[in-house]
């Protein structure tokens, strides 16, 4: 007769997870950069695939590890679904190109560089038109705690009520960072969604399930009125699911998956 098996809480081990422990070690600055923009080209190549692109809307940004006033970011006019390590551009935060050819997007200088200067603990933004987060924005409202995965923008997420136009102004883009405050994600009102996290994989992980999470929430209240999930319960699962580590580890298969089937995004 075999020794019972001690059962495991896997929730407990994402929660306990050591961010270093499941990272790889630690690299050069040239090896941290290659990392960083491999893993933002792919994070482009899984937005496309989940039909998050809108013509020449929508940008992902990565802090550059060494010259952290300039960021890495999709060239304007280039489809997400083809995107490339070689086709990324740095910019710094005046809007020059420092490295890299193509144009640059206007709304993702103003977005971003707002961004990533008044938060130095963001090392990465995502943003894009995606069809549910569209449609969610245009109510003017803050995500409910109605699922498991929905918790983990519980008190985590601002909310910029004040759409005004196309994102060119400075300005607006010192709006949009205010609301997105210290928080993890922020919905634009009559935009789309905006995401932040401390690598690319949090970044762009947060997105995808925010975005899945407007679809569940949109589909709820077609159906009838949703049960929300209790404060404390919600809160609970937020430190589970909500975590920088399980916003990490969640982008790992989406990562291995997209760059088994798409390997030329290295390129």
């Amino acid at each position: 007769m075999t020794d019972p098996v001690e059962k495991t809480n896997t929730s407990d081990i994402v929660m306990n997870a050591d961010m270093d422990a499941l990272a790889p070690a630690e690299k050069s600055v040239e090896e941290e950069r290659t990392l960083r923009k491999t893993r933002l080209a792919a994070a482009f190549r899984l937005f496309g695939k989940f039909g998050f692109d809108e013509g020449l809307a929508g940008h992902i940004t990565v802090r550059d590890p060494e010259k952290t006033d300039c960021f890495w970011v999709n060239p304007m006019g280039v489809s997400f679904k083809q995107i490339k390590v070689s086709d990324l551009l740095l910019v710094n935060h005046e809007g020059e190109v420092i490295e890299g050819n193509g144009l640059l997007n206007g709304a993702a200088f103003v977005i971003h560089s707002r961004i990533h200067k008044a938060r130095p603990d963001v090392v990465a933004a995502a943003h894009s038109h995606s069809l549910y987060g569209k449609a969610w924005s245009s109510l003017g409202r803050k995500l409910d705690p109605l699922t498991q995965d929905a918790c983990a923008f519980y008190n985590d997420h601002g909310l910029y009520d004040d759409f005004r136009g196309v994102v060119l102004d400075e300005d607006e883009g010192l709006r949009v960072g205010a609301a997105l405050g210290d928080n993890k994600a922020c919905i634009l009102q009559n935009h789309g969604l905006l995401t932040v996290g401390k690598s690319v994989d949090e970044a762009a992980w947060w997105f995808i399930t925010m975005e899945r999470s407007c679809q569940a929430q949109l589909l709820a209240e077609a159906a009838g009125t949703p049960k929300l999930i209790e404060p404390e319960m919600a809160q609970n699962t937020y430190d589970t699911v909500g975590s920088d580590i399980a916003g990490w580890f969640s982008f790992q298969p989406l990562y291995n998956v997209i760059v088994a089937e798409q390997p030329d995004l290295m390129d």
